[in-house]
């Protein structure tokens, strides 16, 4: 396709525009301005105005987690594009999508210590899955074209075009590809029939089997697969927490939640498990915390995409290199329906097993959790502080669909949750999205209230406001130091609500997620009970 003469900065547009792109989270500067002047009054891409860089890569990633789609954000030479780095390091830690555009100093100057020149590129190489520098407009449509290919094939992944000013200014015309050129560059889609062929030999044969669903059942849109290999071959489902949308929270084949925070039974039936089948699962230390003694007595099988996954074997595993949702396609091909009554009941009783509640008085998290689970019926989309809220969400909100659970799973960054309920909001028009967040995380990112305020997205933000640190651990904010959240709310133009009396709480959320508009909701929570049961990580 001939893009006509016209500017870099317009050209862009038009190649954003020929991906799909209709969202755009941003933050003007000297080096991207002919950008944002050109998007207004673009027809169809509409500039998300964020108060923060950091507000804007989280923002592309919460959308993107929660659409499927690939995020775009853009951000002007030096701070600008440094306050990227968090969000970049966030999105390619859990292989999610995203096109970043960082604005630079014109060509001329490069190298020269010139203001706000940044090496982005260098800075990012570790944490992005491709980079580059454009320094020509004939190289621009490629380098887009490219970028979304690589962005959303294969393992997904961030991937930062570093565009110079001068390009952005200049007139001329360029030609869209339609397609890419990258022979180093191979998307795989399934294994060999032999491993396949073992691993369903394997499979039929379990006694007592264990499915396991990562991020990777996510990203390749493999929930109905995996549901339908469990209920054929009646296995029971556990989950990480990228992958914990993956499966039903109220099916009689979810364990819920694995790993060093997980539940008992998902504990209980991976140690007892003959087989443990993991679906797009890194080999990260949250569910493998020693590799040594997990699932002991299991054999393996392991499929995902990034064939460096399956490099972190032991002798006992099949290694299954493909997209999720093909293999597990495969796979079913190859089964035949089966029951295993005895597996199941012995879940099951481990299941109606739960642990007690705190004999602190007050509110306790999951509680809360478990009341707007009743209020919503699972069926809001929730972006979750990292840590504790995260744990807390997992554990007790029943989720019943894919992508409604947004929570910065390997990188663990606090302050991620409230911009990326802003890019969760803006993807899903008409769709309820709350944010659930502690004291702490809020205000590292608190000033993307006014981007809600500004764009009327009706965010919800629950904050379980830990208001009794244990004497041990004095670490986190004391109550004397925190804002009164209701005031700062109002400040923006929000609504604020709080929560003192316990016996309110659901009367009081159900209020707030009726209220038009953003709004912030102070929860005092007593944290006594933390996130138990844990495990630390050298407990295995």
């Amino acid at each position: 396709m001939i893009l006509l003469n016209r500017s870099g900065a317009e050209i862009l547009l038009d190649c954003l525009a020929r991906e799909g792109v209709e969202l755009l989270f941003g933050y003007p500067g000297s080096a991207v301005i002919h950008i944002y002047d050109a998007l207004y009054g673009h027809p169809t891409i509409r500039n998300i105005l964020v108060r923060h860089e950091q507000g804007a890569i989280h923002a592309a990633d919460g959308y993107a987690r929660s659409t499927g789609k690939t995020g775009v954000c853009l951000a002007t030479s030096g701070p600008g594009a440094t306050n990227l780095i968090t969000g970049i390091a966030t999105a390619y830690q859990d292989s999610i999508p995203l096109v970043i555009i960082s604005g630079q100093v014109s060509s001329f100057l490069l190298g020269r210590d010139s203001f706000q020149e940044a090496d982005i590129r260098g800075m990012t190489l570790p944490i992005t899955k491709h980079n580059e520098l454009v320094t020509r407009l004939a190289d621009l449509p490629r380098a887009v074209k490219e970028a979304f290919y690589i962005a959303r094939t294969g393992r997904p992944g961030p991937v930062l075009i570093d565009l110079t000013k001068d390009v952005t200014q200049m007139q001329d015309q360029a030609e869209y590809p339609d397609a890419v050129h990258l022979p180093g560059y191979q998307a795989r889609l399934g294994p060999r029939p032999g491993p396949i062929n073992e691993a369903a030999a394997a499979i039929a044969a379990a006694r007592r089997p264990v499915l396991c669903a990562g991020g990777g059942v996510i990203s390749s849109g493999a929930a109905p697969a995996l549901r339908q290999l469990a209920e054929t071959l009646a296995i029971p489902v556990a989950a990480t927490l990228m992958g914990l949308t993956a499966f039903p929270a109220g099916h009689p084949l979810s364990l819920g939640l694995l790993g060093a925070n997980g539940t008992a039974a998902g504990r209980w039936a991976v140690n007892q498990a003959d087989l443990f089948i993991a679906v797009g699962v890194r080999s990260a230390d949250r569910v493998t915390p020693h590799p040594a003694v997990f699932a002991p007595q299991a054999r393996l099988i392991s499929i995902d995409i990034d064939p460096a996954e399956l490099e972190q074997n032991r002798s006992s595993r099949i290694s299954l290199a493909g997209d999720a949702k093909a293999v597990l396609s495969m796979l079913l091909e190859r089964l035949k329906p089966a029951g295993r009554p005895e597996w199941l009941a012995e879940i099951a009783a481990r299941k109606a097993t739960s642990v007690p509640l705190s004999s602190a008085a007050g509110l306790q998290p999951r509680a809360v959790m478990a009341a707007l689970g009743r209020i919503t019926g699972g069926g809001v989309f929730i972006c979750s502080e990292a840590e504790q809220p995260a744990i807390w969400t997992a554990r007790f909100y029943p989720f019943r669909e894919p992508r409604t659970f947004i929570a910065a799973g390997g990188l663990g960054t606090v302050g991620f949750a409230f911009p990326a309920a802003v890019g969760a909001q803006a993807g899903n028009p008409g769709r309820p999205v709350v944010a659930v967040v502690n004291a702490a995380g809020v205000q590292m990112c608190l000033q993307e209230l006014a981007t809600l305020v500004a764009n009327q997205l009706p965010v919800k933000a629950l904050i379980l406001n830990r208001r009794n640190p244990r004497p041990d651990r004095p670490q986190g904010l004391a109550p004397e130091s925190q804002p009164d959240f209701v005031k700062l709310a109002e400040a923006y133009g929000a609504k604020g609500f709080r929560i003192n009396i316990p016996e309110r709480l659901e009367e009081i959320l159900g209020e707030a997620l009726a209220a038009s508009g953003p709004a912030l909701v102070d929860c005092p929570v007593d944290w006594t009970e933390e996130d138990l049961p844990a495990l630390a990580a050298a407990q295995g």
